[in-house]
């Protein structure tokens, strides 16, 4: 998602794309490894749908602290996911990201939150999202910052929302295994490898053959979808000579499928019998 390198142009910094895995869709450690250079300040790890590299988590920690770089966790799509140890994914690193935008597990409307467990960045950003204050409540001004705080109505009804988020995780994990039942049988269809015991698959992505000829059968049917994102490295922002097969192969074949935790087992069962249909026609 392209709001990840752009949160480095803001500050100046200059992104450097590595390859992901075609199983979790999360960084590949092998080339995160080739790309490290004097010049690299920070590895960001995307969970990506709550999941966490094959390599583990460890891996990452371990090469930030042999390099003396930081570590963040972009775990956007990840608030209810947990890595085996049954950390939550976004607390390990220097750094966690959370969004509540309108599609994620909870939302805010808009914003989200940064954990750290370091005090000296906790107060940094507390200083950043609000004008540079010296500490709330009054108007001394010790550092540059900004107006990136969150309302107050925000965080209302957020606290409502969290209280729904055990019963959301468990909604999607059921939703996902309805998915995986009724299309096993439809090899043009592959799901990505999900670890529903720590892990909530927030978004139903798969990678589909012939995608956009599904996608519209399925809008001509009712059914809406989403594709899943292009690779940034091909997009006119960030455009590179550089090539990454795994994700220029999720931007041709990724796929949303309706994923919505009020989604009924009726309408799950619909939408895969049109994904049965489509494929069964061509």
């Amino acid at each position: 998602m392209i709001a990840t390198p752009n949160s480095f142009k803001l500050l100046g910094a200059t992104p450097v794309f590595v390859d992901i895995e075609p199983d979790t869709l999360c960084l590949d450690i092998k080339d995160v490894k080739n790309k490290i250079s004097p010049s690299t300040k920070a590895i960001v790890l995307v969970s990506a749908n709550g999941r966490y590299p094959k390599a583990g988590i460890q891996s990452l920690v371990k090469l930030c602290k042999k390099n003396k770089i930081f570590l963040i966790e972009d775990a956007a799509q990840s608030l209810g996911s947990h890595y085996p140890d049954n950390s939550h994914i976004g607390t390990i690193g220097d750094l966690g990201t959370f969004s509540f935008s309108s599609p994620k597990v909870i939302s805010t409307g808009q914003g989200g939150a940064i954990v750290t467990n370091n005090d000296d960045l906790a107060l940094k950003i507390r200083r950043l999202k609000d004008f540079g204050r010296a500490k709330g409540g009054n108007d001394i001004h010790d550092t540059i910052g900004y107006n990136f705080k969150f309302t107050d109505l925000q965080a209302c009804i957020g606290i409502e929302q969290m209280k729904k988020l055990p019963w959301r995780v468990e909604r999607k994990k059921k939703i996902f295994k309805k998915y995986q039942k009724l299309l096993k049988t439809v090899p043009q269809i592959k799901f990505f490898n999900q670890d529903l015991k720590n892990t909530t698959p927030w978004f139903i992505d798969v990678l589909a053959e012939n995608r956009n000829g599904l996608k519209t059968f399925l809008e001509n049917n009712g059914i809406g979808t989403r594709t899943m994102y292009p690779p940034i490295n091909k997009q006119q922002a960030y455009k590179t000579l550089h090539t990454y097969p795994v994700s220029e192969l999720v931007g041709l074949n990724g796929l949303w499928l309706p994923s919505a935790s009020q989604l009924t087992d009726e309408k799950i069962e619909y939408v895969c019998s049109k994904i049965r249909e489509f494929y069964k026609t061509i």
